[in-house]
């Protein structure tokens, strides 16, 4: 159960204000359905995040133990460096892929948004770390959700609302957190 509530923490918090979520904020401002885009961002997160966590387990099969944990640590401070920094998404992002339906439009835009992410490198390490791979992609999956759905949702009333920088300064804290749990896992 650790991998699935420290996976959907990790994620939920780092995903305000992440460029992901714009997106979800320019989907619903510009589509204004928003079944069809939160159905889209659950099964690319899912796909996403699934391809992602596999690569974390393969990761920790052909890494040493010792090194894989130095890379656990270094990723989550690196990722609590990068959570500081604001996230942009623009227009084009909601038109890629207009011409389908909008559920194969937000799958896709959403998941090309999310390669190379931090909650897509975070769900990478989170996989090289815990056990089972489920857990943590559910985690992860649901962590997403839980900061987009109510964006798509609420619209950009709610999103403004947000305190961004506050966001970011806990997600990095977060990040932080568990860089130097895992560095004192390492060393003790």
């Amino acid at each position: 159960m650790d991998a699935f509530l420290v996976s959907l923490v990790a994620v939920a918090v780092a995903e305000i204000g992440d460029k992901t979520q714009l997106l979800s904020l320019t989907l619903a401002a510009k589509y204004r359905r928003p079944w069809p885009i939160c159905i889209g961002i659950f099964l690319a997160t899912i796909a996403n995040h699934a391809m992602a966590g596999g690569v974390g387990v393969l990761l920790a099969h052909w890494i040493s133990p010792r090194a894989l944990q130095w890379a656990v640590v270094a990723s989550f401070i690196g990722m609590a460096a990068w959570a500081l920094i604001p996230d942009k998404a623009g227009e084009d992002d909601a038109n890629k892929g207009a011409g389908h339906g909008l559920v194969v439009a937000t799958i896709i835009t959403f998941f090309i948004a999310e390669m190379g992410d931090k909650t897509q490198l975070a769900t990478v390490a989170l996989a090289a770390q815990y056990h089972p791979l489920w857990q943590v992609v559910l985690g992860t999956t649901l962590g997403m959700l839980i900061a987009n759905v109510p964006v798509v949702w609420l619209g950009a009333r709610f999103a403004a609302r947000i305190p961004l920088r506050a966001a970011r300064i806990a997600a990095a804290s977060l990040f932080l957190a568990l860089g130097l749990w895992n560095l004192y896992e390492l060393l003790a």
